[in-house]
């Protein structure tokens, strides 16, 4: 009796030793199984990386008030999950807190009343919300907010009613908080400078206006020695010489790096010999690039070729913003603000209540700069700025010069990419007199020829003159006066989840967009293989779309659809092409920049700023025209481009206030988010965006399988129950049958 009783004792010390184990191991060894289908309960790995990377202490103080209603326990709940996975992937410097704000049974304890007001000086303050407690509603003030401390900077989110993009919200401000003091100590490596200088450049610099040329070596090692000063010494300087290192050729052609080029013939006069030679800096940070002109060439009708050499400061700036660019700090996005774009913001001086619609882009403006830098970027002042990755090209209505497509070629060419929102046509209201006085005809649609249309059709795409109308679209509700009910807005086609390509990680989460007057787009198949380009369809209309073509009239009183099913057709929307463009100027002379007009001198509309550069204007005077004459500048031209894209959608309307809202929570607001983050090389913080839509349709399902679905719902269950519990009664029959028959024998 006694061994039995050791025994039992013996098994439950074991069970014991097991279970605690096993808890120890839980705590110790962490695993989580997300089956969500857009992992909403697993930080992405743009947030991994964010707080794994962390240099500095950051500390994360959250003020939410204890036992809230639903749907506010959930948010609570879903934060305490998020921040503790966050600890999961971060390093030491990671650190959170959840203060205690609840007030204990109406009475406010000295520690709450503390916390209360500590939350008051961080600038997190109560908000009200509607409590429904025994079929009574009452208003309750409760604090749903948190504070980001990293170093002296701080970072609010005063108000959390909801789970959707907090992952996001949190990780920008984290982003934003580790700023470039912690980015630059984080790099496992040191930023490349190279100058690029061939020394057979001094026996013509001195000819052409640049004396200081072989001063460059010394005076930019000087500008890196100032700037590792403030940037821990990340900056590695190196001068190459083409003209005596074969390597630094090879480098330059292997890698098409876009430097200035020069060549020249004998010229026994000035007892100069035939030859060549490169001037470039370039920045380099592992496999990313962004290449510096140190030299300014100016073709000018009459006055001939101009060489200047950036100064100093002018220098520093540079090198300043492309490293900032190449370590994805302060990312800059460049948008075209001359040829008629439509403008970022209203022009000043506007009166509210005109007639004229607004057409400034409010609400993009705003969403985008949570996370790019805009900068304007005008054609007029020459080149591009090659810290950029991306250009925005938003409905320009003025012709582009072939100096301006120029630009936009070679900024495509240097790897960069171009997200291009163009219209068909112009919208033009006029008034014309009737009996009454004026009378509005309504809107004129004029198409538009910018000249940007043949450079697309170079690189393999084209624009149709014709708006995309769509029985499957937005529906407008109608006011009681005029009958009520909905009408359909045929040229603002609903685009279904079905017709969105999945395949694009940045498109992957994007369940539903709207387009507004938005013309159907045409691949040139030939001009595509020939020159290697992916070409990926973003989105398309369904298969009951037709085209508007002619005479455009968009008063929906007036707009219905085709009689035969032969006119309807699904249409291609947008498009994102990436590969390695072919330059439209390759075999054609470059273009020349024309020179700035006498009354745009004496308005200062010039593209400088105005100031007197008089060193550089005696360099210029210095400048032979006989040797000017003779010397081939290949700057700035490359016949072919290294991997780029173009995102090309035939609707500016796309980026207006009334299709995007300006929290960018909407579908479409992500839309364009999602896709200038692919275009500046950040997909990952695109699908981290996109992780939680708002909008989560069911899958398409046709006739037949509606049909099916509620005929088995109406009759089918009822015969499985039905033809259940016949088979369960023969069973039992059966059953029964054996055991009367055991007890027979």
């Amino acid at each position: 009796m006694g061994k039995i009783r050791s025994e039992k004792y013996l098994k439950l010390l074991i069970y014991l030793t097991v279970i605690i184990l096993i808890n120890l191991a839980g705590i110790t060894l962490f695993f989580r199984l997300d089956l969500t289908g857009n992992k909403i309960y697993s930080i992405s790995k743009a947030s991994q990386q964010v707080v794994a990377t962390l240099s500095e202490p950051l500390t994360i103080n959250v003020f939410f008030t204890k036992n809230l209603p639903a749907p506010h326990n959930n948010t609570e709940r879903y934060l305490h999950d998020l921040l503790e996975e966050y600890g999961i992937y971060a390093n030491r410097y990671f650190n959170y807190r959840f203060y205690d704000v609840s007030p204990d049974e109406g009475d406010t304890r000295p520690e709450t009343r503390a916390n209360q007001e500590l939350a008051k000086n961080y600038g997190i303050n109560p908000i009200q919300i509607q409590v429904i407690d025994e079929d009574e509603v009452k208003f309750q003030k409760v604090y749903m907010g948190l504070v980001l401390i990293h170093g002296d900077l701080i970072e609010r989110i005063p108000t959390i009613t909801s789970t959707a993009s907090l992952e996001y919200q949190l990780t920008s401000a984290i982003v934003k908080l580790n700023n470039k003091i912690s980015a630059l100590l984080a790099l496992k490596g040191k930023i490349g400078v190279k100058l690029f200088l061939s020394s057979s450049l001094e026996q013509v610099a001195s000819q052409i206006g640049l004396q200081n040329l072989p001063e460059l070596p010394r005076q930019i090692e000087e500008v890196v020695a100032k700037l590792n000063e403030k940037l821990f010494n990340k900056l590695e300087y190196t001068y190459l010489n083409p003209s005596r290192d074969q390597k630094a050729v090879d480098e330059l052609v292997s890698r098409k790096i876009d430097v200035l080029s020069l060549k020249w013939p004998n010229l026994p006069r000035q007892n100069i010999t035939a030859g060549n030679g490169s001037v470039g800096l370039v920045l380099e940070y592992n496999d990313r690039m962004a290449t510096v002109q140190l030299v300014n060439v100016l073709n000018l009708p009459i006055i001939g070729t101009r060489y200047e050499l950036i100064g100093e400061e002018e220098l520093k700036d540079i090198i300043n913003e492309n490293v900032e660019s190449l370590i994805d700090i302060n990312e800059d996005l460049g948008y075209l603000a001359d040829k008629g774009t439509l403008p970022l913001s209203p022009p000043r001086g506007v009166n509210p209540a005109a007639q004229q619609p607004q057409e400034a882009l409010n609400s993009f403006r705003t969403i985008v700069s949570q996370t790019y830098s805009i900068k304007n970027v005008n054609l007029n002042d020459g080149r591009i700025p090659s810290s950029l990755n991306c250009l925005v090209i938003a409905r320009p209505t003025a012709k582009f010069t072939e100096y301006d497509l120029f630009q936009i070629d070679q900024f495509l060419m240097r790897g960069k990419n171009l997200a291009i929102f163009l219209d068909s046509f112009n919208e033009i209201f006029t008034q014309t007199p009737g009996a009454m006085g004026l009378m509005n005809p309504g809107p004129q649609y004029i198409p538009i020829d910018t000249g940007l249309e043949k450079l697309l059709s170079h690189y393999g795409i084209s624009i149709k003159n014709s708006y995309v109308m769509d029985e499957n679209c937005y529906e407008q509700e109608m006011p009681q006066q005029l009958g009520g009910g909905r009408k359909p807005i045929y040229f603002a086609p609903l685009i279904q989840n079905r017709m969105i390509n999945k395949d694009l990680a940045f498109m992957k989460n994007i369940k539903q967009l709207v387009v507004l007057k938005i013309s159907p787009l045409e691949l040139i198949g030939d001009r595509i293989k020939e020159n290697g380009i992916s070409a990926h369809r973003l989105f398309a209309s369904s298969e009951k779309s037709w085209e508007m073509r002619g005479r455009i009239n968009l008063n929906p009183n007036f707009i219905f659809p085709p009689q035969s099913e032969k006119d309807l057709q699904s249409y291609d929307l947008a498009y994102l092409l990436e590969g390695e463009f072919p330059s439209y100027f390759k075999g054609k002379s470059i273009p020349v920049k024309e020179p700035v007009k006498d009354e745009d001198k004496a308005a200062g509309n010039t593209s400088q700023s105005g100031e007197e550069k008089p060193d550089a204007d005696l360099a210029s005077d210095q400048q032979s025209p006989a040797i000017q004459a003779e010397i081939e500048s290949e700057s700035g031209f490359l016949p072919a481009g290294k991997p780029g894209k173009i995102l090309l959608i035939a609707s500016a309307e796309m980026l207006k206030d009334n299709v995007i809202d300006p929290q960018g929570r909407s579908a479409n607001a992500i839309f364009i988010l999602n896709s200038l983050d692919a275009l500046n090389n950040r997909e990952n913080i695109a699908v981290m965006r996109s992780k939680k839509q708002s909008f989560n349709p069911l899958v398409d399902t046709g006739l037949g399988t509606k049909t099916f679905v509620k005929t088995f719902n109406i009759a089918g269950l009822p015969v499985l129950v039905v033809i259940f519990g016949v088979l369960v009664w023969f069973r039992r029959v059966s059953r029964k049958r054996r055991i009367q028959e055991m007890f027979k024998k």
